[in-house]
């Protein structure tokens, strides 16, 4: 068993005892209380309403044997400019808390979902190189080269044989050429009937692909749906030979609607060859048609301007550089990352053309090539920010001390979770570094600011990128290089919030050998939440240093909160 830092420096085993007892296993009698014993409660400060909300569920908590909540806002990410209201509701959340006798701990630090902290400065989001795309001079303006559409034929199903759209490498047996439907042209592509046609319920039509390696791409294509039972299951996917996904954005398309345009942006990595995929996997009720599907090259969407972000523009040969301020004018798209308001990334937006300078040395009609780096959208709007940029410490420190300020909190929470874009840019993977070192920096740093505000902190962490058996591994989405060893910026005095239920016998027994004590994640919105905290409790049981558990909503769903207090403290 791990002592605690204060037992270890005195150490009377009166207190190693105490600390044993709290949350060791062996020490701990079967009906003894959790040491923590939370609910996961996200809040807009903004609105009093949801405040009003925030304490009621503050009182049921307490009464159900809760002595925590983790407060997250999107908020914290800047919260010096905020009305009047706001800091209001932050006291009367605080003032509410003290009188109850249950603790506010603050998500802070939002290293994976980091659109709050990009509030500040969109441009500092992690970015993917763009290599040496061609672009071309036209009208005093340089853009993509190569304008074509790569999908010409095909995406507009206007050809079929026996009935089936053709020109695609595979069409899965549930998609048909519709001839009475269309967006525009004769026909469109249907997608009904799917379990019928197979039984795993794809329809899709697939297309193989070759493509320039580190190059930005392009994806549109209209929908048009009836009745559909599973419209978050309609996507693009781009598949790399090697069978690396490229693209992670979810479409938001809707059960019914008539036809609607949609969007992807990738970028192809190294891969020279793709599959190109759009349909829907696993389908079951309704009807989907999809027409004019076009996928073509781009340049500058989403481009970031920032260090270690460089922008490269030369002539077709590489021998000659030209220069921003002197060739062409600053190259950038005004509203990337404020649409509708800062931190908030649109899918695609207009390629923002590079405008030569009266004096320029590039010519009309002249081949260039141009290097950059670009973020990108995953799921519905998750955006990254870049591990290492010291500016985004700054924000991190300012937000840490503000909370401080109006809170007070004992803990803090650091929001390290599902980092799903990392290691590209030139700050990230300076001198070789894999994401895994520049996210263990990351979190050393993180919890070095913490402890500059708040010497006597205790310090949480989300486990799922410091865990092998989770996220910490190669491959993981868009990350440019392997996150093993991310782990090792973690101090021990850190504690973990545990939350892969799947494997949360490996996930507890690797934090608890590293000496972490830890708090089960649990609920989940699982339908069977007896099933869900039996499992962590009897796996718990083999571990040291488990000292606590949380209900997690992220539906905002507390029907369950007393019934999970209930088994969470039953005897065993």
């Amino acid at each position: 068993m791990r002592r605690s830092e204060s037992a270890a420096s005195c150490g009377l085993c009166l207190v190693l005892a105490a600390v044993l007892a709290a949350c060791g296993v062996e020490a701990r009698a079967a009906d003894a209380p959790w040491q923590w014993l939370w609910v996961y409660a996200p809040c807009n400060f903004q609105v009093d309403k949801n405040v009003d909300e925030l304490l009621a569920l503050m009182e049921r908590a307490k009464k159900a044997g809760y002595n925590g909540m983790l407060v997250a806002d999107h908020k914290f990410g800047r919260l010096q400019d905020r009305p009047e209201n706001y800091y209001r509701n932050l006291a009367r959340a605080r003032r509410a808390a003290e009188a109850l006798g249950i603790e506010i701990i603050p998500a802070v630090c939002p290293v994976g979902y980091s659109n709050s902290i990009l509030v500040n400065n969109p441009h500092l989001a992690e970015g993917i190189p763009v290599r040496d795309c061609p672009m071309l001079v036209r009208g005093g303006r340089a853009g993509a080269a190569d304008q074509r559409d790569l999908l010409a034929g095909v995406g507009g199903f206007e050809e079929d044989r026996g009935g089936r759209p053709t020109g695609w490498n595979y069409v899965d047996p549930c998609v048909t050429r519709d001839a009475s439907v269309a967006h525009s042209g004769a026909a469109s592509a249907r997608l009904e009937k799917f379990r019928d046609a197979a039984a795993h319920g794809n329809g899709r039509v697939t297309k193989k692909l070759t493509l320039a390696p580190w190059r930005q791409y392009r994806a549109d294509l209209w929908i048009k749906t009836q009745g559909l039972s599973s419209p978050g299951d309609v996507r693009v996917a781009v598949i790399s030979a090697g069978g690396r996904s490229l693209n992670f954005t979810n479409l938001g398309v809707r059960a019914t609607q008539d036809w609607t345009e949609h969007h992807v942006l990738f970028n192809t990595l190294d891969s020279t060859e793709v599959n190109f995929y759009a349909g829907i996997w696993g389908g079951r009720d309704g009807t989907l048609w999809l027409d004019d599907v076009t996928l073509r090259e781009v340049a500058g969407v989403n481009m970031l301007r920032r260090e270690g972000c460089p922008l490269r523009v030369t002539s077709d040969d590489g021998r000659t550089e030209y220069a921003e301020g002197r060739d062409f004018l600053r190259w950038e798209y005004p509203k990337m990352g404020r649409v509708p308001w800062p931190g908030e990334y649109e899918v695609v937006h207009p390629e923002p053309p590079l405008v030569l300078m009266p004096d320029s040395r590039i010519r009309e009609g002249q081949m260039l090539r141009a290097s950059f780096y670009h973020t990108v959208v995953i799921h519905d709007g998750q955006v990254c920010a870049c591990l290492t940029s010291d500016e985004v410490f700054r924000h991190m420190e300012e937000q840490v001390r503000l909370i401080r300020q109006h809170l007070a909190p004992r803990k803090y929470f650091m929001s390290h979770d599902e980092i799903r874009v990392a290691g590209h840019c030139g700050l990230c993977a300076a001198g070789g570094r894999t994401a895994g070192q520049a996210l263990a920096e990351n979190v050393r740093r993180c919890t070095e600011l913490v402890r500059r505000a708040e010497p006597q902190a205790e310090i949480f962490v989300w486990s799922d990128m410091f865990d092998p058996n989770h996220n910490a591994r190669d491959k993981y989405y868009l990350v440019g290089s392997t996150l093993e060893g991310s782990w090792e910026g973690l101090d021990r005095s850190v504690n973990v919030a545990a939350w892969y239920f799947g494997k949360r016998s490996e996930s507890l027994e690797f934090f608890s050998r590293r000496g972490h004590r830890i708090i089960m994640a649990g609920y989940y919105d699982a339908s069977d939440v007896k099933a869900n905290v039996d499992g962590w409790r009897s796996a718990a049981a083999n571990f040291q240093g488990v000292c606590g558990m949380m209900y997690t909503t992220w539906r905002r769903e507390y029907k369950d909160l007393e019934e999970f207090a209930r088994l969470a403290a039953a005897p065993r």
